[in-house]
């Protein structure tokens, strides 16, 4: 038995350089990281996983999170307990919990590779789907978020759904909107091969307003598969929320691809609210690439809100100054942005803003075409 716990071990531990020279290959063949694992053991995996949690409604990684620090303590009282009975062997029980808690790492670390970190290394977005992504110009970027301004005002405009305070409301429950931005997704999915195939419910974490503290909107688990997404928000930014989560079911980690498809998801559905969702979303960054570059222009771009669309925005800053700590805040976006650097994503959370890149490569391409038309 002892002989079989040890070479269990062996094998738990060698997942670890076995994961690394995953890292390795991806990082230099794209092709690999693509056809191979994107869209082939993880689409497997992802499909088969979020299946099986999608059949239960609340998150599973959230409860997890509630029942871990238990665990953890469980684990230390145990250790602890047969530390005091076993005087003897106190070296061999703690090196046994190091290298049990090296096993756990390791083997943790190839799953997140295999089944999550390898799609870092994959084909951008935009060259799957010919978008040129170049310097752009402060006119394009202005003739970007008039674009939308004027696209938000107009479907604002059409929307009925709203609060005592004349502010967006969704018409429909966190789950009925959940129900929905997998209906969206998936109908979008038939225009896009690497975004077809099944796709779960986004699921509203029950703390969202704890998660508003860390400024976090939504969260992706790899291990379950599971889209999480904070419903305590301005309910405009919901859906795209949603979405945006969904994508990265599809293996589209990098944060600006996953903002870029869930754009183009909502702004392609038949639900308003969504197309809303999807138009508001992509108005704040693009507006705010505008404000680093020109005030003026951007004040321009801000005098164009109607009325609707200004309260609307209001609403989502004052909601935020509510939640916004200081140390929380600086915690929850180093230990991000960490992540994202560690991933392939240079630019940190940084890499959300660059939406406006993949958008202003449309934007540019579709003038362009109405120009030789």
């Amino acid at each position: 038995m002892k002989e079989m716990l040890k070479k269990k071990r062996i094998w738990l531990l060698s997942l670890f350089p076995l994961g690394l020279i995953v890292l390795i290959i991806v990082r230099h063949n794209e092709y690999i990281a693509e056809f191979w694992f994107a869209r082939g053991i993880y689409r497997f995996f992802a499909q088969s996983m979020s299946f099986i949690t999608g059949l239960i409604p609340i998150s599973i990684a959230e409860i997890g999170l509630y029942c871990g620090p238990f665990l953890i303590l469980y684990i230390v009282f145990r250790m602890v307990r047969r530390l005091v009975r076993d005087k003897e062997n106190r070296k061999q029980t703690i090196a046994r919990y190091v290298v049990n808690a090296l096993c756990v790492a390791s083997t943790a670390y190839f799953l997140f590779m295999v089944f999550c970190g390898v799609n870092y290394y994959r084909y951008p977005f935009s060259k799957i789907y010919g978008l040129t992504v170049e310097t752009y110009s402060i006119e394009e970027l202005y003739g970007l978020c008039e674009e939308l301004a004027i696209q938000a005002n107009d479907l604002r405009a059409q929307i009925t759904s709203v609060d005592e305070d004349g502010v967006f409301r969704l018409s429909t429950s966190d789950y009925e909107t959940a129900k929905e931005a997998k209906r969206i997704m998936s109908e979008f999915g038939n225009k896009y091969d690497s975004l077809s195939g099944y796709y779960s419910n986004p699921k509203p974490v029950l703390a969202s307003r704890a998660m508003s503290y860390t400024e976090t909107t939504g969260l992706f688990v790899a291990i379950t598969m599971e889209s999480n997404v904070n419903v305590d928000v301005a309910d405009y930014g919901i859906p795209a929320t949603m979405c945006h989560e969904l994508a990265h079911q599809k293996g589209y980690m990098r944060e600006n691809e996953a903002n870029y498809i869930a754009y183009l998801a909502c702004t392609d559905s038949d639900n308003i609210e969504f197309r809303y969702s999807g138009v508001m979303d992509a108005l704040s960054y693009a507006t705010r690439q505008l404000y680093d570059h020109d005030l003026e222009l951007y004040k321009k771009i801000r005098d164009m809100y109607s009325e609707e669309v200004l309260a609307d925005r209001i609403a989502n800053s004052e909601y935020w100054k509510t939640y916004h700590n200081e140390v929380i805040s600086a915690v929850s976006s180093k230990l991000n942005d960490t992540y994202l650097k560690a991933n392939n994503q240079e630019s940190g959370e940084q890499s959300y803003g660059e939406v406006v890149d993949l958008m202003l490569a449309e934007y540019r391409a579709r003038k362009a075409s109405e120009t030789t038309n």
